[in-house]
């Protein structure tokens, strides 16, 4: 099919699964005297993504997508997305009942906080789990509601007694990241993040996202899809450390590894109680956008609470000489899984049925066949024609397309290995491709290799980047509606912080390139309905000399896969930037060649040719 998104609708009425769902929360909240219910799509980690217990807006909704806000009274429902969701959202919400309610694109979008605020009545309460209630959107709950005199509620979890079939916590075992790999030990992790504690004067820094816990303790896991992490919590003292995980996941072996490095294993649900307990005139180090309303709310007020990004977000993000030599191989053997990829795309295109599910599939097993290869670091986005110009878009067995005929095919993928991560997206041809596409995917590719070749004082804060990318797309009238960057980790999340390039996010000091960071660079533009052009490589900030306005820093592109030159408008491109894409092409050549023979060679020499 080539449908957009014309996923089936779910069904509503008194005996549809929404339905029944929805009444049953709504009798929860009459007991608990509650007007309106909040379910955010969170967990107790933050996480961006789920674990299945967590995913109770999806369960609750229909609705999918990894972003989102459920909001419940009893007699509305909406869910609340930005643009990158709203046609997905639209199929999957249709007759159940519940409305699309966009967060942003006219005057009549309304954040959900603001639409409880004018609906509901002074003396009403509105419920939220605070276990999953981030305690950055809990203030901005209050500061929204306290003025009209509406109270919030953030115990009991209403979905205890709701959601009968509740899946379990993740069970899988957590196993070591190998010192090889991990080229930091575990003791000198820890002595870094103390040391930023004793900066602040705290004698205790608690952590719930689960990328920080793993990078600190040198373990992995599988509790996450895509991302090699595990559920837990931890707290660590000056001379001490408590990881709270699930009973069973740390063998005896691990255990007494962590034990010695000063780390002692406890009961997951063990956390809030061990906040709860720490002495009188403790100081402790949160970060409030990492950390629930829940677990703030476990902290007695004797004890001094110091507010500041997690010191392990800034050293994980910071690459070390040794991890960016692993990520160069990596980025080799990811190279090489590409060009067998498309290698057999090309042959049989017209030959063999090939959909976007396809795509998926052959792009696994080919990285899969690579050394260090653990799983997909995302669900691959594969988009043809008016698939790809949804950012977000995801093809499902009841809804994708056939690659077929002529167009544009946006594939969005990468692979989580053991020596590091990667993200990638390229636009392929398919059949004829018009003259308007080429245009796109040529200013698109301007902006790239402008970013990319972007030299840049230290401490300039990452979202004021932004713009250089986007200037010759400005310059062709063009847009797009998300950022252009995010910190991606090494054998972590494929999404990190603290760096973001994108003209959405705050330029806070904190978001500052340093060297030894690993971004992404994605411009794109998409035409709704018809088309859409994403061209996506990882780049590594290096040290790029002193003059007398201080150090600068400059990006090394890492990732390696010919850009496809079929879709160029040379005629637009200036000679530094021809010269620029042949160059990117022999070092892609040279450095992947080394890795295939036979039909994937073949598909690297013919596809990395001088413009």
């Amino acid at each position: 099919m080539n449908d957009r998104f014309a996923q089936p609708a779910a069904q509503s009425g008194p005996a549809s699964p929404i339905g029944e769902r929805l009444a049953r929360l709504r009798e929860a909240m009459a007991r608990a005297g509650l007007a309106a219910y909040i379910v955010p799509s969170s967990d107790p980690h933050l996480s961006e993504y789920l674990p299945e217990r967590w995913q109770a807006r999806r369960w609750l909704s229909g609705f999918t997508g990894s972003v989102g806000t459920l909001v419940v009274t009893a007699d509305r429902a909406g869910v609340w997305v930005d643009s990158r969701y709203w046609v997905q959202a639209q199929a999957q919400l249709a007759g159940t009942g519940i409305d699309l309610m966009k967060m942003a694109g006219g005057p009549q979008a309304q954040a959900h906080v603001d639409w409880l605020a004018q609906r509901l009545a002074a003396g009403e309460r509105v419920g939220v789990d605070g276990a999953v209630l981030g305690l950055a959107a809990a203030r901005t709950l209050q500061d929204a509601l306290t003025p009209h005199r509406i109270g919030l509620v953030t115990e009991p979890d209403l979905l205890e007694s709701v959601w009968n079939d509740r899946p379990p916590l993740p069970a899988g075992a957590v196993y070591e990241h190998a010192a090889a790999d991990a080229c930091v030990a575990r003791a000198d992790k820890l002595a870094l993040v103390r040391a930023a504690m004793r900066e602040r004067d705290a004698q205790w820094h608690f952590i719930s996202t689960l990328d920080d816990i793993a990078w600190l303790t040198n373990l992995r896991g599988d509790d996450v899809s895509f991302n090699p992490v595990f559920v837990a919590h931890m707290l660590v003292g000056l001379d001490e450390a408590v990881l709270f995980v699930g009973a069973g996941k740390v063998s005896a072996e691990i255990a007494a590894a962590l034990a010695r490095d000063g780390i002692r294993v406890a009961a997951y649900e063990a956390a809030r109680a061990a906040l709860g307990g720490l002495a009188d005139g403790a100081t402790l180090l949160i970060d409030p956008r990492r950390v629930t309303w829940g677990m703030r709310e476990s902290v007695p007020a004797h004890v001094r609470v110091v507010e500041a990004i997690n010191p392990s977000t800034f050293a994980k993000s910071r690459k070390t000489p040794e991890q960016a030599e692993r990520v160069r191989s990596t980025m080799e053997q990811d190279g090489a899984a590409l060009a067998e990829f498309f290698a057999w795309f090309e042959a049989a295109l017209g030959r063999e049925t090939i959909t976007e599910l396809t795509i998926d599939e052959r792009l696994t097993a080919a990285r899969a066949r690579r050394p260090g290869f653990i799983s997909p670091s995302f669900a691959t986005i594969a988009g043809f024609n008016a698939n790809g110009a949804m950012p977000h878009y995801r093809a499902t067995a009841a809804s994708h397309a056939t690659i077929e005929g002529d167009g544009l095919l946006l594939i969005d993928s990468g692979g989580q290995y053991v020596t590091g991560t990667t993200d990638i997206t390229r636009v392929v041809p398919v059949g004829a491709v018009g003259e308007a596409q080429k245009r796109d995917f040529t200013v698109v590719l301007k902006g790239m290799i402008a970013l990319s070749r972007a030299r840049f004082p230290r401490g300039i804060r990452s979202p004021m980047l932004d713009a250089i990318a986007r200037a010759p797309i400005w310059e062709a009238g063009c847009d797009y509606g998300h950022g252009t960057g995010h910190g991606v980790g090494y054998f972590l999340n494929v999404h990190e912080g603290p760096q973001v390039i994108s003209h959405y996010a705050q330029p806070d000091p904190h978001t500052a390139l340093e060297e030894g960071m690993i971004t992404s660079v994605e411009p794109g533009v998409y035409r709704p309905d018809q088309w859409g052009v994403r061209i996506e490589n990882l780049v590594l900030s290096r040290a790029d000399g002193e003059t007398g306005f201080g150090s600068f820093l400059a990006f090394e592109t890492l990732t390696l896969c010919p850009i496809d030159t079929r879709c160029v408008l040379t005629s637009l491109l200036r000679e530094d930037e021809r010269a620029w894409l042949n160059a990117y092409h022999e070092s892609v050549r040279e450095r992947v060649g080394r890795h295939v023979s036979g039909d994937a060679r073949r598909w690297l020499e013919a596809r990395t040719q001088p413009i």
